[in-house]
Formats: structure tokens, sequence, C-alpha cells
């Protein structure tokens, strides 16, 4: 499991990357053939994260309700982010995969509700919802990218 835990700790490190010398309009900018944002998809990964792995493991998510309504699957960007709540929402990108490695290695993820994807993929374990979030990262890490690139 370790490589996994480390793969999600480069996915949020490339993530951030991505986000360096962009200002505040930038970030919450749709280009033309987009439906959504880079902030969005930034909140968007540490929701999906929380969802997949705690939710789904009958734990309460690390983080805010709000952020959760707003960026779970099946939205579009509402949320206009201040300088002050975006980087609350970095701090959360970067800082939840050492939580997730913490309460793993604690064995706090007892059971597991399984859930199936939209791709089709089924969620039975918290060791196979770990695997499927990093393949859900590496996509919106592409679409960041993307989005940048038509910024």
């Amino acid at each position: 499991m370790k490589t996994q835990f480390d793969v999600l700790r480069k996915s949020r490190e490339l993530v951030t990357k991505e986000l360096e010398g962009l200002t505040l309009n930038q970030i919450h900018e749709i280009p033309n053939g987009f439906k959504n944002n880079i902030a969005w998809n930034v909140a968007h990964l540490v929701v999906t994260q929380q969802l997949l792995h705690y939710k789904l493991s009958g734990l309460d998510c690390l983080c805010p309700d709000e952020l959760i309504e707003t960026h779970k699957k099946g939205t579009i960007p509402t949320k206009i982010f201040t300088e002050e709540e975006f980087d609350e929402v970095k701090e959360l990108l970067i800082g939840l995969p050492d939580t997730l490695q913490e309460d793993y290695e604690a064995g706090i993820f007892e059971t597991y509700n399984e859930y199936p994807t939209s791709t089709g993929f089924v969620l039975d374990t918290i060791e196979s919802a770990i695997a499927f979030n990093n393949f859900h990262e590496g996509i919106h890490y592409g679409i960041i990218r993307s989005i940048k690139k038509h910024l």
C-alpha cells in the first residue's frame, strides 16, 4: 500500500505545481469547451478522496460539508473562492494523503460499503478505493492541465 500512498502524494504535488502563478480569476475561469474550472477540479479531488475513503467506510469526512455539497460528483462550479478559502483547499489537498495513510495504518477502515463507480469498476474494500482514487486523480490532473492551456 505504500506505493499507493506515494502515488497519491505525487499526484497532489503535480496538481499543486500546476497552480503556481495562476491568479484567482484564472482558477475560476471556464474556457470554451469545458464544463468546470481549475478551482472546482482541485476541490473535487479533495472531496472525492474523502467520500471514497471515509464516507464509504462509515467514517466522518475530514473536509467541510459545504465543500462536499458544492464539489461532489455531478456538481458544477458555483463557488467563487477567496484567496484564503482556496489556500485552505490547497492545505487539505496536500495534507490529507498523510492523514489517510496514518488512518489506514491505524486500522480505522474496518468496513467498506460497496460502491459501483461510473466507470463500471466496483469498489468493495478500502484498498480498491485507494487504488481507484489514484486513477480518478490522474483524470482530473489531465483536465487541470488542459484547462490551463486554454487560459
